[in-house]
């Protein structure tokens, strides 16, 4: 059996997709996020980082942090034998890898911003949001266009990230939040950047996502 340790609004929802996906049976243990957002404290009895998703498959005694390992993990040991070309097997070794190198953590310091800015008390509001917006200006606004150009560019040619597949792989599972956050941020709008969208709508249409969103009781990605 699987145990997913899911943490709401976070990277755990593309690992509940890709269970349901594979068909593989799961069980959710899920945590709630502490007022300031970060993780509870009773994940670090799970993993000692104290971070979600982390997969404890009990029948082979395997305990695994961090998403990208845990998406090639179950693939490799769950998933089906699939041919690519070589084309294609490097479009899903450098997505897979782009997506928790680059693209996540763009967003999630754009939205770690907007947070403390909007916590801040209300008298230092204004000397935050003049020094995170040029810290945005410097290293934030200006990595959005060129990382939304390249994947848009790439997902207008072809329906999954691996060239010539004809399902999602692992690159698929992994750029979905970083992807999901370009839309609800509307940094990537059907105007900007149709095909990002078309891509996220598609994903979030399909019935085995259906389902992992309502096992994992989210509400938004």
């Amino acid at each position: 059996m699987i145990v997913v340790h899911h943490l709401a609004y976070g990277r755990s929802q593309r690992v509940l997709w890709l269970l349901e996906e594979l068909g593989v049976p799961y069980e959710v243990v899920a945590y709630e996020r502490m007022p300031n957002h970060k993780a509870p404290p009773s994940l670090l009895k799970v993993h000692p980082l104290g971070k979600a998703p982390v997969v404890d498959d009990t029948e082979e005694g395997v305990v695994l942090g961090e998403s990208a390992a845990i998406i090639t993990y179950l693939l490799q040991k769950y998933g089906p034998k699939q041919t690519t070309s070589p084309e294609a097997a490097l479009d899903d070794l450098y997505y897979t890898h782009y997506a928790e190198s680059t693209l996540v953590p763009l967003i999630i310091n754009n939205q770690r911003l907007s947070r403390l800015t909007n916590r801040a008390p209300w008298y230092l509001r204004p000397l935050f949001r003049y020094v995170f917006g040029f810290y945005r200006e410097l290293y934030i606004d200006p990595d959005f266009p060129r990382n939304c150009k390249m994947v848009e560019e790439h997902l207008s040619k072809n329906p999954w990230f691996a060239r010539g597949s004809d399902r999602p792989t692992a690159a698929d599972y992994a750029m979905l939040r970083g992807l999901g956050g370009l839309v609800t941020d509307k940094i990537a709008t059907a105007e900007t950047y149709p095909s990002i969208v078309k891509y996220v709508e598609k994903i979030h249409a399909r019935p085995a996502y259906q389902v992992a969103l309502r096992r994992g009781d989210e509400r938004t990605k």
